[in-house]
């Protein structure tokens, strides 16, 4: 019988919430909602108490606001903003992103 292949972790990536970043229970998600921004818990809890329990909505919603307190509280997003907003950023058109992937004008 062979080993199984030697599998690496994938590299890090700043513009992905890793599974263990971030809060991992929904008491934690709810804390750190209400510390950081308090009316996002309370659209959380509206939309929480709204969601169906034998579909991915709950799932979805529980990611989505895991994204969103990510995006509220991570230096390296705040930081990207401010550069934007001061002028300090390249930016490319889209219809330029999008040549690149070999979509048309009609994807833009």
């Amino acid at each position: 019988m062979s080993a199984l292949p030697y599998e690496t972790p994938a590299p890090y990536d700043p513009h992905r919430l890793r599974a263990d970043e971030g809060p991992q229970t929904l008491a934690e998600l709810k804390a750190a909602l209400a510390a950081v921004a308090p009316s996002d818990l309370v659209i959380f809890n509206a939309r929480l108490n709204g969601a169906r329990l034998d579909d991915d909505e709950v799932r979805a919603l529980i990611t989505e606001y895991r994204h969103l307190l990510a995006l509220r509280t991570r230096p390296e997003v705040a930081t990207a903003i401010s550069d934007s907003l001061a002028g300090r950023t390249t930016t490319v058109p889209a219809t330029e992103v999008f040549a690149r992937y070999g979509l048309g004008e009609s994807a833009a």
